[in-house]
């Protein structure tokens, strides 16, 4: 179930990212890697994919804080979703 929850968390933040023209180019390339791989996580479960996944997820998380506070709350929820699932 907590496996659902991150796709469909993952699904909202990739609606509310297309429908924002705020967020910097830089960003949405650091997403796009990080969505990548834990796209590959839920796929596998290979702990491979996960190794420094919630590190590189926390500093994005930070530059949504500071940047994008609209977006943060649901970039919080697939990270909490990722302690979940024991990532």
């Amino acid at each position: 179930m907590d496996k659902e929850s991150l796709k469909q968390a993952l699904e909202r933040l990739h609606r509310d990212l297309a429908d924002s023209t705020e967020v910097d180019p830089e960003l949405k390339e650091l997403l796009g890697t990080l969505d990548k791989d834990i796209q590959q996580l839920l796929e596998d479960d290979s702990a491979g994919h996960a190794h420094g996944l919630v590190e590189r997820a926390e500093s994005v998380a930070a530059r949504f804080r500071a940047d994008h506070p609209r977006l943060e709350p649901i970039f919080r929820e697939v990270i909490d979703t990722l302690g979940r699932i024991g990532v």
